[in-house]
């Protein structure tokens, strides 16, 4: 598995990006959707990641910077056909040493509530991230959740 800066004119990133607002909204009541489309993950205070398999696309992340010590993990998915195959493992992992060598010290990440959910928040807990407050732009209700991680230890 290669992981390298997204295309954003990749007809495969394109789509796995669809895919993932879709399933967002589809899984969170109108309004409490924070998940960043396509134009969206094309600002300066964002990198973008993809994970390949040869010419197939396995999955995406981004690192949004928050300020000079803090970041937020965004549009963290993996597609259909490749869950449970460490993808998303992989890009979590290469995100956290992106952070790291910017000097980082916090990641935080906003997710929804629910069923459909649960295997991303146990993936984030295996790495160490726990519950805690809203942070940034967002409002915290039923339908959301943020996770933190400190990486200055």
């Amino acid at each position: 598995m290669r992981i390298v800066p997204g295309d954003f004119t990749d007809p495969q990133v394109i789509g796995l990006l669809r895919h993932h607002l879709a399933g967002m909204q589809a899984n969170s009541p109108p309004g409490s959707v924070y998940a960043l489309d396509l134009s969206g993950l094309q600002r300066p205070d964002i990198s973008f990641y993809t994970a390949w398999e040869g010419e197939a696309l396995l999955g995406c992340c981004a690192l949004r910077a928050l300020s000079p010590t803090a970041g937020e993990i965004k549009s963290m998915r993996t597609m259909p056909q490749h869950l449970r195959k460490g993808v998303a493992a992989a890009l979590l992992t290469h995100v956290l040493a992106v952070a790291q060598a910017r000097g980082l010290r916090r990641l935080s990440l906003e997710t929804g509530s629910g069923a459909a959910f649960e295997p991303a928040l146990a993936l984030y807990r295996r790495f160490g991230f726990r519950n805690g407050e809203a942070f940034g732009d967002y409002t915290a209700s039923p339908f959301n959740q943020f996770l933190h991680l400190d990486l200055a230890g």
